[in-house]
């Protein structure tokens, strides 16, 4: 009888685990696909030539024609966008259990930990070096922290 009730118990906390990871993959499935859009939205802006609608400091146009809006030469948009889309399969791929579950989760952890080390350089160089303020960077930047800290969150809970 304790035998059955320590396995029942196993179990439902595998399951209580288990959720709590889905949920945070899927919380991250929905964070990229935010990032899709904004990206999106920055690609067809710069194909048709036209400046993005920039709420807040103005400094949108200014930070995306800069010199560093290019790693080695695929506009920095692109590389977001396909930064998100990654991340959007991979999380897909967690919450669905396609496996190997644990190279899927150390390849989004890995991804997003590089996301917001270089979302980091990207506000110094708004910030110090071009000294303008774009809001769908920053929004971008802001996306991949708050992905980084559902996964450290996930972590620890």
């Amino acid at each position: 009888m304790l035998f059955g009730c320590l396995l029942c118990y196993n179990k439902r906390w595998e399951f209580l685990n288990l959720s709590k990871a889905m949920t945070s993959y899927a919380l991250l499935f929905t964070l990229a696909a935010i990032g899709i859009s904004e990206t999106v939205y920055l690609i067809r802006k710069r194909i048709a030539s036209e400046k993005p609608f920039c709420p807040i400091g103005g400094g949108c146009s200014l930070v995306l024609t800069s010199k560093y809006n290019k790693i080695f030469f695929i506009p920095n948009d692109i590389l977001g966008l396909l930064f998100y889309i990654a991340a959007s399969f991979i999380a897909a791929f967690l919450v669905i259990g396609v496996e190997p579950l644990a190279f899927w989760s150390f390849i989004i952890k890995v991804s997003i930990a590089f996301g917001a080390v270089l979302s980091l350089v990207f506000i110094y160089l708004q910030w110090r070096v071009i000294k303008a303020w774009c809001f769908w960077c920053l929004m971008s930047a802001f996306t991949i922290f708050l992905m980084g800290s559902i996964l450290l969150a996930s972590s620890f809970i």
